[in-house]
């Protein structure tokens, strides 16, 4: 069986949430028998295909975005070459552009969206992007919602409900590399024996505000891992909340280090307070190496992966002061972060493995074929 994954970003080019789930799909499914190739931008240049991890990417260049909608016009050609190959193809939504790619491109094949997300910042262009949304999705044959939370909470889902299912992501711990002794010293060295560890691209939704004023009211040390379009903007803030050495913003790091900091902190920090974050890989990478987390209600993925007094604390969405006294609990009991943290874990083998997810989606390609 083959399979066409279509996306605006990718590896080598992009290390965020969604290429990570779109590697453990491709990886995960592989094992089982299925050829997987990923159709993606970039803007680096570069090779037109590689192979990664036992899968082929195909590289297309970008030519401009529109309030984060990428657009190329030799993706709508090549979209319809691969597809031809294929026997199953799957979109990773949003991304307005491949809706218009999928009907320009004529695609025919048996088709599957995960919904990563629904679009919560661009309202003014929500609104006209909607129709073309709805035809897109009407038209797909299946739709995967991530978890039972953002099922429940997503307005959109609701209208297609009836072809729906829900495979939550999963995190394969082997393709994590083991630190070097002299790594997990250089992070130890530079960050301390206790810190708060917060890993994500630094966009507007991910809170962090929240987070740093809530360090100004306790004083404990966090671990920042991430780049992004806000750095500036939290790095002059924490500047303003005379916040010091108590913050460390890392920037982007090698897997390396970053499962050295995962190994190393105290606990995961992730306030984010929007429904763009429709689910938090890094958040469920702290579940898997045995972390108690803090996060915010916000009717997504992020409390299916962390319950609260169970394997972590959940607060109010853009709360400081309960963001700042969940912070003080678990600091202030180290046996309670200890506990939250291995049933945290435990959750993580039981729900969120990779080999979980890829065999309900090799599962789900293998009725669609049926069905077609």
């Amino acid at each position: 069986m083959r399979v066409l994954h279509f996306y605006k970003t990718y590896y080598p080019d992009s290390w965020g949430g969604i290429e990570q789930v779109i590697r453990q799909m491709c990886v995960g499914t592989g094992r089982l028998g299925v050829r997987n190739e990923v159709l993606t931008l970039t803007r680096n240049g570069g090779p037109e295909l590689m192979e990664i991890e036992g899968h082929s990417v195909h590289r297309v260049r970008l030519d401009f975005e529109i309030a984060s909608n990428a657009v190329s016009v030799a993706s709508i050609r090549k979209l319809a070459h691969l597809a031809e190959q294929a026997d199953v193809i799957h979109y990773h939504f949003p991304w307005p552009f491949m809706d218009l790619a999928h009907f320009m491109a004529r695609v025919k094949k048996p088709s599957v969206v995960t919904y990563h997300s629904d679009i919560v910042r661009q309202k003014t262009l929500l609104r006209v992007y909607t129709p073309l949304k709805r035809s897109f999705l009407k038209d797909v044959d299946s739709i995967v919602a991530t978890s039972p939370n953002y099922l429940a909470s997503s307005q959109v889902l609701k209208r297609y409900e009836g072809k729906v299912t829900t495979i939550p992501f999963g995190l394969d711990k082997s393709t994590y590399p083991e630190p070097r002794a002299e790594v997990l010293e250089k992070w130890r060295a530079r960050c301390g024996e206790r810190f708060f560890l917060f890993v994500g691209v630094l966009r507007y939704y991910k809170g962090l505000h929240i987070l740093l004023e809530a360090m100004a009211r306790n004083g404990y040390p966090v671990v920042i891992v991430g780049a992004g379009p806000i750095e500036q903007e939290l790095k002059q803030h924490a500047a303003r909340l005379k916040l010091g050495d108590k913050v460390i913003f890392a920037g982007a790091v090698e897997e390396e280090d970053k499962v050295a900091l995962l190994k190393l902190c105290y606990a995961m920090a992730f306030p984010s307070h929007l429904r763009s974050e429709a689910f938090g890989i890094s958040l469920l990478e702290g579940a898997m190496y045995g972390k108690p987390m803090i996060s915010s209600e916000i009717g997504t993925g992020t409390t299916y992966i962390n319950i609260d007094q169970d394997t972590g604390l959940v607060v109010p969405p853009s709360d400081v002061s309960a963001f700042d006294e969940a912070m003080r609990t678990l600091w202030e009991n180290p046996q309670l972060a200890a506990d939250m943290g291995r049933r945290a874990e435990q959750r993580y083998w039981s729900l969120f493995t990779a080999e979980k997810m890829a065999e309900d989606y090799a599962a789900l390609y293998r009725s669609l074929l049926a069905r077609s």
